[in-house]
């Protein structure tokens, strides 16, 4: 019985902190950008509701490279409120590409990954 009673606590403990992660819900987590012109710089803004009862802080955004660099709010985002996190791409290599932005808000257990993805065509 206290074996059976540990495990409810537990998975009572796994939802709820399930249920803080998703206080925030994004539009969308990808953008393709399709075909952009080599050297003409491209970005994206992927938007966020804080649906929680209490504001949400980012603590980074990191893109996992130097050709992607993501611009996100500094302040905290109050409760039903949005914000915007801008990702912007330097299409210097031609070709097809796939970049992630993880983005860790503060008191969450796991990030957040945003993709963008296109192919640089020669201008």
């Amino acid at each position: 019985m206290r074996i059976i009673l540990s495990c409810i606590a537990a998975l009572f403990f796994l939802s709820a902190n399930a249920q803080t992660d998703s206080t925030v819900t994004f539009k969308t987590i990808s953008y393709s950008f399709g075909k952009v012109k080599q050297g003409k710089p491209v970005t994206t803004e992927f938007t966020f509701v804080n649906k929680g009862n209490k504001a949400v802080v980012i603590e980074t955004a990191v893109a996992e490279c130097g050709c992607t660099t993501p611009e996100y709010p500094k302040a905290p985002i109050m409760q039903g409120k949005s914000g915007v996190i801008k990702v912007t791409y330097n299409a210097e290599s031609v070709g097809k590409f796939t970049k992630k932005v993880t983005v860790k808000f503060a008191n969450f257990k796991l990030p957040v990954e945003l993709t963008i993805s296109g192919e640089v065509i020669p201008s």
